[in-house]
């Protein structure tokens, strides 16, 4: 048995920094940040997102930019979103597959821009792509149709892996992506194109403002309860993240990170596998919005949060406040 009080005195190792620091058990670094980034059209173009103070969508020269930051930083991958013009657009979201799309052009030119100093990962689902908002292609009655989903979902991948890709991500959640994006990847020679899948991808109502950042909100007919998880469920996701794991996913993603830190934490335990969170976009907007109401520090709200995915058992985070906590770090 412990000893008890007086003998033993919880606040003993708490009464001084160099003591905390000493006995702090979960450390958090730049190391453990992915940026998230949101690429549109233009030169020179930085566009604000209302719903996200401080966030921009960049053209690609900005988001070249963005990474040189990353790197100087010590925030070892950016992540990729596009915004896709309405003109290019359509049902089907064919423009996901052009080499030449707004995505493959971020990609080179980080490429271009970085060398191999900080890795690339891409986003894998037609949303920023169809002319009707949802993940995949839609059948008479207006449901996502998997399968067909999966074949351009296939396409996508190897077309990101070609510009110069390091994760695929496949954001989308149809049934059985992984597993033949996987074979897909190995057939053409990208054995080390790795996968992070967004295994746990709850219908989530903190999504807003990205669909804002991607230009998916307005367009978006209907939910996407079909294939999002229901908020309800956790013996659900541990099966995904089985299924996606037993197909061939190097990592796997809980989205949305600070609600589902129960997630975080099951996955971790379960598997003990590199497991990702994403600290989406209502969360950011919440923080923005409560510093500046004045409920707290908006550095104290970023790092304590942070650290509360850390704790979980994440292996890394998708954060837009990467940046800011890389400061904070690095001191």
């Amino acid at each position: 048995m412990p000893a008890a009080y007086p003998r033993l005195r919880m606040r003993r190792t708490r009464a001084s920094g160099w003591s905390r620091a000493l006995h702090r058990e979960t450390a958090l670094s730049s190391s453990d940040l992915i940026w998230p980034l949101f690429v549109t059209e233009g030169r020179e173009t930085e566009e604000a997102v209302p719903s996200l103070p401080g966030v921009s969508r960049w053209s690609v020269d900005g988001i070249a930019a963005r990474a040189k930051e990353a790197v100087a930083l010590g925030i070892p991958c950016i992540a990729l979103f596009p915004n896709t013009p309405a003109d290019k657009r359509s049902e089907r979201g064919e423009e996901a597959h052009n080499p030449d799309n707004l995505m493959c052009r971020a990609i080179r030119a980080v490429r271009d821009a970085c060398g191999g100093n900080i890795g690339i990962l891409t986003d894998v689902a037609l949303d920023p792509y169809t002319s009707h908002g949802q993940d995949g292609v839609l059948d008479a009655a207006g449901y996502v149709a998997n399968d067909e989903t999966v074949e351009i979902l296939v396409r996508q991948a190897l077309n990101q892996a070609e510009a110069g890709a390091d994760i695929i991500a496949p954001s989308d959640m149809m049934d059985g992506r992984i597993g033949v994006i996987r074979d897909a990847l190995e057939e053409a020679g990208h054995v080390n194109v790795q996968i992070m899948s967004y295994a746990a991808k709850y219908a989530s109502a903190f999504y807003g403002p990205f669909r804002d950042a991607v230009g998916s909100g307005g367009l978006l007919k209907g939910d996407k309860r079909s294939y999002q998880m229901d908020p309800a469920n956790a013996e659900e996701a541990l099966r995904e993240v089985a299924l996606d794991l037993n197909e061939g996913a190097d990592s796997v993603m809980v989205k949305p990170g600070l609600a589902y830190l129960d997630i975080v934490y099951r996955v971790k335990e379960r598997f003990g596998v590199p497991v990702f969170a994403y600290q989406v976009s209502g969360e950011y907007a919440l923080i923005e919005a409560g510093a500046a109401a004045g409920v707290a520090s908006k550095e104290a709200l970023v790092m304590e949060k942070l650290l509360s995915m850390k704790r979980a058992g994440c292996t890394g985070i998708l954060s837009y406040h990467a940046p800011l906590a890389a400061r904070l770090l690095n001191g």
